[in-house]
């Protein structure tokens, strides 16, 4: 445990850094050239890349020992970051105001590059848990992780909107490039104990898709599992498209960004609570609960226009969040053999990623020509106006409750199917 503590403490530095650039950038990008479109499109190419390079990063950390793969990541990292500040160093600054110049559009990929780059550490984490970790405390570890991930947002919330608006993108750079290199020192110094890489008898391809989509086949319930995490993101995905605009219709964007940086810390007080208590007996089990509470709290926290209302809704959706992510990585490291769970990971990162940017993008449209009519001048005036509410805002209230109901109703029917009584039979006898 003591080698998982220091592995945990390294990506946590890890991640700090690329979530503190991720959000500098995305910030810095609309204060240069004031276009939402420019930010939308940054925030959906990173979606669709982390999702289309989950099959490839997950053979990596298969095909190599996971110090290595890790190494790899940071490595990576650094040397895009190096190159992103070089080149926004020797650009003039000018040529970075607008989305129409293609200067932007290098310099944003090369840090979204370095940033993409980490997701290959984000596969390895969970693998190392099977290596480090006892099996009967891999669930209070997995929530650890959590925590890690939930800190990890928290800071760079705060931290990256503070540098950049005191100090510049250039001090941004330079505290990115000074912490990956940190964390590649750091990394070096941590004892593994990984004697050689684990391979089946028959070398597989280096991507090899078949081959992992087979495992998961074969394993009764586990590509059950997987769906319903992406169908969950699919529907997830509605929260993160439209909670900013719901939120900034009852507050200010000061007072909302202040609340976004309190809310956060549910992950990590989600986390803790794993560590302490673990996730009971059987985990799917608890992945079912915490979903069916979740869904319950969207059903009702727009229900009425109450900003209260709304924190204390978020605040438990946020906090449960870590219990269906530690669940679904503690079946997968006990149920799938250790030479393919790099690439189960990874498998499952490129499905369950792939389905919020897809809702991003309809359910804007939806809300927008549908839902928010039907409350400001449609029929919903009338058949619901009197209680629900009117408005703008209260259109995008209605997408929340029908999502919660659709995502209870949902959660429900997988607990009663076969696949659940199956992968919960093959988890308990082993």
């Amino acid at each position: 445990m003591k080698n998982f503590y220091w592995l945990l403490a390294n990506s946590l530095i890890a991640g700090v850094t690329n979530n503190f650039v991720w959000f500098a950038l995305t910030f810095w990008i609309y204060l240069e050239t004031k276009s939402v479109l420019a930010t939308s499109y940054l925030a959906g190419i990173y979606l669709v890349a982390t999702a289309a390079t989950g099959f490839w990063f997950g053979s990596i950390v298969d095909h190599n020992k996971k110090k290595t793969a890790m190494l790899i990541s940071s490595i990576v990292t650094g040397i895009l970051f190096i190159l992103g500040l070089m080149y926004f160093t020797l650009t003039p600054q000018e040529l970075f105001h607008s989305v129409s110049n293609v200067e932007l559009w290098v310099l944003m990929f090369l840090l979204m590059g370095g940033v993409i780059a980490g997701n290959i550490r984000n596969i390895a984490v969970p693998t190392t848990v099977t290596i480090l970790v006892e099996e009967d405390r891999r669930d209070k570890a997995n929530g650890l992780v959590g925590s890690m991930m939930g800190v990890a947002f928290s800071v760079t919330s705060f931290a990256s909107g503070l540098v950049l608006g005191y100090w510049g993108m250039h001090y941004v750079l330079y505290l990115a490039v000074g912490f990956t290199i940190l964390a590649i020192v750091h990394l070096l110094l941590i004892p593994m104990p990984e004697k050689k890489i684990v391979h089946l008898e028959e070398q597989p391809k280096k991507i090899d898709i078949r081959g992992t989509f087979k495992v998961i086949r074969n394993i009764p319930g586990l590509l059950a599992l997987i769906l319903f995490a992406t169908i969950n993101n699919f529907l997830g995905g509605v929260f993160m498209a439209l909670v900013d605009a719901y939120g900034l219709t009852l507050v200010s964007v000061q007072v909302w960004g202040i609340l976004w940086g309190f809310l956060s810390l549910g992950f990590i007080i989600g986390g803790l609570i794993i560590a302490k208590v673990g996730l009971g007996k059987n985990p799917l089990r608890t992945l079912f609960l915490a979903n069916i509470a979740m869904w319950t709290v969207a059903m009702f926290f727009t229900i009425q226009p109450w900003i209260i209302l709304l924190a204390g809704g978020m605040a438990l959706w946020i906090t449960l969040s870590p219990f269906a992510e530690a669940s679904e990585q503690t079946i997968i490291q006990k149920v799938v053999p250790p030479e393919r769970q790099g690439r189960v990971f990874g498998f499952s990162q490129s499905v369950e990623q792939a389905a919020s940017p897809l809702t991003a993008f309809l359910i804007g449209p939806i809300a927008e020509f549908v839902f928010i009519p039907f409350m400001t001048t449609g029929r919903g005036v009338d058949l619901i106006g009197g209680w629900f509410g009117v408005g703008q805002g209260r259109g995008i209230a209605l997408v929340f409750t029908i999502t919660g109901i659709i995502g209870l109703v949902i959660t429900l029917l997988a607990m009663r199917s076969k696949p659940y009584k199956l992968l919960s039979a093959k988890y308990l006898e082993k």
